[in-house]
């Protein structure tokens, strides 16, 4: 394998090492977009040195204004290019991180599915239906006895207001 293969697949053969994890992926995209944010800041920096120097250098020395110059558009064009990178890693991080919810979701909800089998593993429908009948039965043997307690009761004669019979 040449040098440049090998640097471009990170060296051995890439059957034999197993897949990052999320986290890890997550991990090194985090860290190449913070080296690129550095590397944007010193290019920025580049940018306002090449340009004094060109305002310095102004109409007294033309060769060495323009050699700024052209340095300062080639920084901005490597700023380009690293905006553009940039831009396609926060894509490919957020991914990851929407690709890693999704997964963790299902993970959880097949541990639910299976924790409400286990629950229902011990229910019969045939019981729920019997048990429901039965407890339908006394509600309405409550419901009666209820009543029968709210009847009126007759005393063998009628009372007026304060109490004695008439």
């Amino acid at each position: 394998m040449s040098k440049l293969g090998k640097f471009f697949k990170g060296g051995g053969s890439s059957k034999s090492r197993a897949a990052p994890s999320a986290q890890e992926a997550l991990a090194r995209l985090r860290e190449t977009e913070e080296m690129l944010g550095k590397k944007q800041e010193y290019l920025e920096g580049r940018i306002q040195r090449e340009l004094s120097l060109a305002r310095k250098h102004g109409t007294q020395n033309k060769r060495a204004a323009l050699q700024a110059l052209r340095r300062k558009k080639r920084y901005e064009k490597q700023l380009t290019q690293i905006d553009g990178t940039l831009s396609t890693i926060e894509f490919q991080r957020e991914a990851l991180e929407n690709s890693y919810t999704n997964t963790e979701v299902l993970k959880n909800m097949g541990l639910a599915a299976k924790a409400m089998k286990a629950v229902h593993e011990n229910m019969d429908l045939n019981k729920i239906d019997d048990l429901m009948q039965e407890i339908t039965e006394q509600q309405d043997i409550a419901q009666e006895i209820s009543e029968a307690f709210s009847q009126r009761v007759g005393f063998g004669g009628d009372f007026d207001e304060v109490g004695s019979t008439v």
